[in-house]
């Protein structure tokens, strides 16, 4: 079995297999609290003694651990501090203080941010520890705190039979994932992670409190559903609407030859199937013997029986016979446990682009002559699609501040290194730039803000579409002076 960061070697199947698990960055922020902390001085003591949780200043004895992020290309910008909000109050207490003292800040739940755009200078007002999660059995809903991650997730969904559309990476945060519109392979049969959100609280800039619903400031409601997080406020609440889950049919399998025609042929299965399928299709770049090859992966579900799934998949088999397989029928949450990952820190990075059609002829040869031309780095390199479609489109498209949802898939190009291979950094970068410009003629000028990319230049129309305008407003009406606010968040 061929194995890589975001292929499918799962926490659980590492274990199985006698292999070291790194632990999550949720599991770090839960466990590095130390007995003798070094202190907060100046005016950080008014904060520390406003505040029921911790304040870890950057010469504190944990302060190296709790920095930590998913992104480790990024850790160079490094907080003066670091707050381990327990509660909402404390979350206002952070906003206050940075105010009034002209300190940068800005909110963390998950610290997934694929730009490394949840950390700062200055405070970093960390959620980790509001990650509880409690669930009403009248009306199939759920509240999340604003630091809960998808492992709260799956533990709360698997003692109720229910779900949201979660992401894979048990360590990402729900408030990025919800508020970036967020992806997962039930999103073509339930809606986007944001479609199930019914209400949410959050922290403004000015330290007041709102909710918002449908029938609660309808317009922030509206754009905190798919504009991305770290532009309005902090999310300290989200009211889930859940569903009931049963069994599915998770599966991998992986081709080493026909590889053209089997991107062809499943790329034709996958836009034709019911909405209960969901799928994620790799194409790796990766060495064997020292020698550069290329091999196809695809990871995903259904919401059937194993007969069902083989039926789908035949056209493909009928190509080549798989190089590995697994497809097994198991009770939905059993599946997750195969089909997530940790989401450990990690050197990476990804460029995406939604497609409104399938990609053409021209547009496989493109991937498949750039992947064949990568530099290569100590890991591997990946280009791959979400599949989308389905009940997705059922939504309005301007009913949520999500703009792409007649997107046939969102494609990526996936680079990832380690930290010795700073040599070849440069020649990955540029053909990685190339590559993605390259694409653009077979998917679109558009991309998505949950992959947020520090190097898209046109990222006002690329992350924000048509909903630029209206987004403004919303920004100007809740944050007036940009107190959030990244390099790619909407601008005043």
């Amino acid at each position: 079995m061929i194995t890589s960061r975001r292929h499918f070697l799962s926490t659980s199947a590492r274990a199985a297999a006698g292999l070291a698990v790194a632990p999550t960055f949720a599991s770090i922020l839960q466990s590095c609290t130390s007995d003798t902390p070094v202190g907060p001085t100046g005016n950080w003591v008014e904060l520390a003694n406003a505040l029921k949780g911790m304040l870890v200043m950057r010469d504190d004895i944990d302060f190296a651990r709790l920095n930590t992020q998913y992104a480790l290309a990024y850790l160079s910008e490094v907080p003066e501090a670091i707050a381990l909000c327990e509660s909402e109050a404390d979350v206002v207490a952070c906003v206050k203080w940075a105010r009034a003292n002209k300190v940068k800040i800005v909110p963390r739940s998950g610290g997934h941010s694929y730009a490394g755009y949840s950390r700062t200078t200055g405070l970093i007002i960390d959620l980790s520890q509001m990650s509880g999660i409690t669930y009403d059995a009248a009306t199939q809903r759920a509240t999340l705190q604003g630091g809960a991650h998808n492992k709260e997730i799956y533990v709360a969904g698997r003692a109720n039979g229910t779900s949201i559309t979660h992401g894979r990476c048990k360590s990402v945060g729900a408030a990025g994932l919800i508020l970036g519109g967020g992806i997962g392979f039930n999103m073509r049969d339930k809606g986007l992670s944001c479609d199930g959100l019914v209400s949410t609280r959050m922290v403004l800039a000015n330290g007041d409190v709102i909710r918002a619903s449908a029938t609660e400031n309808p317009e922030v409601f509206w754009a905190v559903r798919g504009a991305g997080g770290g532009n309005f406020g902090i999310h300290t609440e989200f009211v889930m609407q859940m569903f009931s889950v049963t069994n599915v049919t998770w599966f991998q399998v992986q081709f080493e030859v026909e590889l053209e025609r089997i991107f062809d042929v499943f790329q034709d299965v996958a836009l034709a199937a019911p909405p209960e399928f969901g799928c994620k299709f790799m194409l790796n770049a990766s060495r064997r013997e020292g020698e550069h090859y290329l091999y196809v992966d695809i990871l995903g579900q259904l919401e059937g029986d194993e007969a069902q799934l083989r039926s789908l998949l035949k056209p493909v088999y009928d190509v080549a016979a798989p190089s590995f397989e697994i497809i097994k029928n198991l009770p939905y949450w059993d599946a997750q446990e195969h089909l997530s990952v940790d989401g450990s820190p990690e050197y990476a990075h990804e460029r995406t682009r939604f497609a409104f059609d399938k990609i053409s002829a021209e547009g496989r040869d493109t991937i498949f002559r750039y992947m064949r031309e990568w530099p290569g780095t100590s890991v591997d390199a990946m280009w791959k699609y979400f599949l989308m479609g389905g009940r997705i489109k059922d939504v309005p498209n301007d009913a949520t501040a999500f703009p792409f949802r007649n997107a046939t898939m969102i494609s990526s190009i996936d680079l990832e290194w380690q930290a010795q291979d700073s040599k070849v950094l440069a020649a990955n970068f540029a053909w990685l730039d190339a590559f993605h410009a390259a694409m653009e003629p077979y998917t679109s000028r558009n991309c998505f803000i949950n992959f947020v990319d520090r190097r898209q230049t046109n990222y006002l129309e690329a992350y924000y579409g048509n909903n630029l305008e209206r987004l403004r407003a919303v920004k100007r009406h809740l944050d007036p002076d940009n107190v959030f606010s990244n390099p790619k968040s909407v601008p005043l």
